[in-house]
């Protein structure tokens, strides 16, 4: 250490990389004051304090008036080259191979085994059906794992799988049953394959596959029902279609006959039944719960469109032109919300019931630990009628968690009826399909702590407020940023309501506030649909 002092004042401070032996101050060229230091080794070091001063000056810049004229000319010719490149594409596509391919392949017909166990059911023999998901890499790859993914209450028989692609150009394959495990249908047959893996480099990658189940893997022929409290009547541009040829996996030889009317039930016990018009161009689904006549009417679409592609062609259009059923949808919402309140209640006093509990075991331990014991005063009997009430209300919790688990499903699948109806009402494009499916679909689980009522009418408040507001003044609205549970549904129904009118009225769904110019539509309901 380098110590310089003024008298006996310190001036400054260094660490040196020797124990110098001498040290001395000279003047080396035009420097001064270089302190020279030696030590026992013979390393001489010259040093000098501070650092050296900048001599450079910036050069005066010389003013010179700006020429309009030809900053104006520059400007043209820049933003016609930025035209240009916007038109051809900032980063050319180029097509690159893909490290791995997944493919996934439904099996066109039942397992002939079923691989269904601990089914809740009844009495209804439940089917299987194997899906294979198969695998190529191009290259080696690691940590490669497989996640498949369908919605309850269809379970599969292995949801993950690991493999081992230690060379290029290898094949694997997975194969799992689905089934159907409890008594009520799915809101979806469409399931979810994801890859997960790391490349040599150790870059992260996810690729995924989708892949649809079919019809009769939770549904069954059935007799048609004359009644139903439940109707939809679908219109088309095209003559009807006989329902054996659009559905013959469900169709049975001995009611040939019978070509515009098919029933199914679904395992459970619902039934639904499909009518086809033989004067006009409308299918009419109805069933006597309003969310069963989800997946029939959705099959249908699909196999309607289907079969005239098959058949060249391609002007073929579904359209709604009756009542939205909000008020159906709306009762299925109100006991949706009914069960998470009653769930809320139920944790509530199973909480107060075990603190309870606890405190009546301390009581008596301590009477137990006493050497000289006091009577017992029937805590014994209050313990065992506080455990009695624990198991009865974990059981209550359980089951309402059951039913609630039941009634999402309900919901969701009324919800994609309404999406689908909204969009036939409206022909929505498929990008404002996507945004309306995004407010009511919601992809986290739902939980007491967030569900869906608070974060569907949060979403739907936003879209009234952006796209679909009728003024500024609504679009200067704050929306609350916590989500809680609400009092109860009646804010949530009326922006529903208030969405559906404004689509009504012209409105476009967009992801900016600047809708497009409203457009007179018929109001649903105003031309009602005849029976077919």
């Amino acid at each position: 250490m380098l110590h310089v002092y003024q008298d006996v004042t310190l001036k400054w401070a260094t660490q040196l990389p020797h124990v110098p032996v001498a040290v001395r101050v000279g003047s080396l060229h035009d420097l001064k004051g270089v302190i020279v230091t030696l030590s026992d080794d013979g390393h001489l070091q010259c040093s000098y304090l501070g650092t050296d001063p900048s001599l450079f000056q910036a050069p005066k810049v010389e003013s010179r008036e700006l020429n309009y004229d030809e900053l104006d000319v520059e400007l043209k010719e820049l933003q016609r080259i930025i035209k240009d490149v916007k038109s051809q594409g900032v980063w050319p596509m180029t097509e690159r191979e893909e490290d791995l391919k997944v493919f996934a392949v439904v099996s066109s017909s039942l397992d002939s085994v079923s691989q269904a166990t601990n089914i809740e059911v009844g009495t209804d023999s439940v089917p299987s059906i194997t899906v294979k998901i198969t695998l190529q890499n191009r290259v080696v790859l690691q940590k490669v794992k497989l996640s498949v993914y369908v919605q309850p209450p269809l379970v599969l028989t292995c949801d993950q799988f690991t493999f081992d692609f230690a060379v290029p150009d290898m094949t694997s394959v997975a194969a799992f049953s689905v089934y159907l495990k409890k008594n009520y249908i799915p809101s979806e047959l469409e399931g979810n394959a994801v890859v997960s893996y790391s490349r040599p480099t150790g870059i992260p990658r996810v690729i995924q596959c989708k892949f649809r189940l079919p019809l009769k893997l939770i549904c069954l022929p059935g007799q048609p029902s004359k009644t139903a409290s439940q109707k939809l009547t679908i219109d088309t541009n095209k003559s009807p279609v006989s329902l054996p040829i659009l559905f013959p996996d469900f169709a049975s030889h001995s009611d040939d006959d019978q070509i515009n009317v098919m029933g199914f039930r679904l395992l459970g016990g619902s039934r639904v039944t499909l009518l086809a018009s033989r004067t006009s161009q409308r299918y009419r689904i109805q069933s006597e719960q309003f969310e069963d006549l989800w997946l029939i009417t959705n099959e249908l679409i699909l196999r309607l469109l289907e079969y005239f592609e098959k058949q060249g062609i391609k002007d073929f259009a579904c359209s709604f032109s009756g009542c939205i059923p909000l008020q159906e949808y709306f009762e299925l919402i109100d006991h949706h919300f009914e069960l998470r309140i009653n769930g809320e209640k139920l944790e509530e006093l199973l909480s107060e019931r075990a603190v309870q509990f606890r405190a009546i075991q301390r009581r008596l331990l301590t009477r137990f630990r006493d050497k000289t014991p006091a009577p017992l005063q029937h805590l014994d009997t209050l313990l065992d009628g506080t455990y009695k009430q624990v198991i009865a209300l974990a059981d209550a919790v359980e089951e309402n968690q059951d039913r609630l688990l039941q009634s999402s499903a309900g919901l969701r699948s009324a919800t994609h009826l309404l999406i689908l109806l909204v969009r036939l009402w409206q022909k929505l494009s498929a990008d404002q399909t996507a945004i309306l499916e995004a407010a009511f679909l919601p992809l986290q689980e739902d939980t007491q702590e967030l569900g869906w009522e608070e974060t569907v009418d949060a979403a739907i408040a936003h879209l009234l407020k952006t796209c679909l507001s009728k003024s500024s003044k609504e679009q200067a609205l704050s929306l609350s940023s916590q989500l809680t549970i609400p009092k109860d549904t009646s804010r949530l129904k009326k922006h529903i309501t208030l969405l559906c009118d404004r689509l009504a009225k012209g409105g476009r769904l967009c992801l900016s506030t600047d809708a497009a110019a409203p457009q007179a539509l018929v109001m649903p309901g105003k031309n009602p649909a005849h029976p077919p």
